[in-house]
């Protein structure tokens, strides 16, 4: 026979180039251990990891760090803006925000509304660049609540007016129901809900909430849907009743207390801080309380994953994200576990990515020094990796196609 001794092989595969990255040190989110091994990559897909690989090119990686891609599981790439600008303005703005997360070493991104299914499509096909991205198009809210978009200025019952993100207005558990059939019908991963208000009405004591058979009815029906629920909280009452509704993580959870905190734990349920922009723009009363609030679930056994909440211009980022986490009590090591394989677990790709192991995704940072340290980590990104491939940097030449 001739041609191709691996004549088994389609002309793809035989086209596949295999990359070891030797030389480096692997760290191990789960245990915190940190050992020397090569990893071999093949395609997008992690194919061995250990000693006396061989690939068909090496990547010298002497003396770095290889950490897995980091999932920023809150973030707005696509946050609506003030203003009267055309509606294409959020989606371009979105481009350079998806390349700059990826150069950052962010792979996987959980949006937190705001990117709509065309965002998804052009990361698919290619057209931009960017992490691989999650969407849940709107966040639902009761009328009166934080995802009402309705203005007192012009009396306009949407003011985003965009149809790829559709009404997320309910009143009671069956409008409720047809909310959360809107966002699947329109392409949503996951369901968000603002089971509490904003900040400044929780700390007013006015905020709009959700009531407890609406909370129940958008997690039931998301999950018929094959879709989980991430929600809104500051407040441990709002807090509490979305546990207890059965949603995948809280968002923020400011003010916890021991009844939300158990109601947390007894159900299951993620905790996704955000403290960046709460540091951003808050007093330094509720910054002490809310990292309080993370070491109290932290203390009681909740998982944390990483969420950078990334809207507000300037854009926060996840490494900032990263630092203020370790600073509030989960440590370099822990910081990191929550934007990786913790991560992964919440967002229920645990089988695909989140850790240095055989069959995982090639997503993959090699940090600068061999230190898990996440205090200086955007100076010690060397290289990142996306589904097995380098990632070119604007700022850096990019020998690799």
């Amino acid at each position: 026979m001739h041609g191709d001794a691996r004549h088994g092989l389609d002309h793809r595969e035989r086209d596949r180039v295999t990359t070891l990255l030797t030389g480096g040190l692997v760290l191990d989110p789960d245990t915190g251990d940190i050992t020397r091994a090569d990893v071999l990559l093949d395609g997008d897909r992690i194919l061995a990891v250990g000693n006396g690989l061989a690939g068909d090119e090496a990547v010298d990686c002497a003396d770095g760090l290889l950490v897995p891609g980091l999932i920023d599981c809150h973030a707005h790439v696509a946050f609506p803006r003030g203003g009267e600008l055309p509606r294409s303005a959020r989606i371009l703005e979105s481009v350079p925000v998806l390349r700059s997360l990826l150069e950052r070493g962010v792979t996987t991104v959980r949006d937190a509304w705001g990117a709509d299914a065309g965002l998804t499509h052009a990361l698919r096909e290619g057209w931009i660049t960017g992490p691989d991205l999650l969407i849940s198009l709107r966040q639902l809210s009761p009328t009166g609540g934080l995802g009402d978009a309705w203005s007192p200025d012009t009396g306009r019952a949407d003011r985003i007016g965009d149809p790829s993100l559709p009404d997320p207005i309910f009143d009671g558990a069956d409008a409720a129901r047809a909310a959360v059939r809107r966002m699947v019908r329109a392409g949503a991963d996951w369901i968000k809900v603002g089971a509490g208000g904003g900040m400044r009405d929780v700390m007013l004591g006015r905020e709009v909430t959700a009531t407890e058979a609406e909370l129940h009815a958008i997690v039931d029906e998301a999950r018929r849907c094959g879709r989980d629920v991430l929600a809104h909280a500051h407040g441990a009452r709002s807090v509490t009743a979305a546990a207890r509704a059965g949603v995948r993580s809280v968002e923020h959870g400011v003010f916890l207390d021991e009844e939300s905190i158990a109601a947390m734990r007894e159900h299951g349920c993620w905790f996704v801080p955000t403290l960046a922009p709460i540091r951003g723009n808050s007093d330094a009363e509720v910054v002490a309380v809310h990292e309080r609030s993370v070491r109290l679930a932290v203390a009681a056994g909740i998982p944390v994953a990483a969420g950078s909440d990334l809207a507000v211009r300037p854009h926060v980022d996840l490494l900032t994200e990263l630092r203020l986490l370790a600073d509030a009590g989960l440590g370099d090591l822990g910081a990191l576990r929550a934007a990786t394989v913790e991560g992964a677990r919440l967002l229920r790709l645990e089988h695909d990515r989140g850790r240095v192991v055989a069959g995982l995704r090639a997503d993959l940072l090699l940090l600068h020094d061999g230190r898990p340290d996440v205090h200086d980590l955007a100076d010690r990104v060397h290289t990142v990796w996306h589904n097995g491939r380098p990632v070119c940097r604007q700022r850096l030449r990019c020998d690799s196609p």
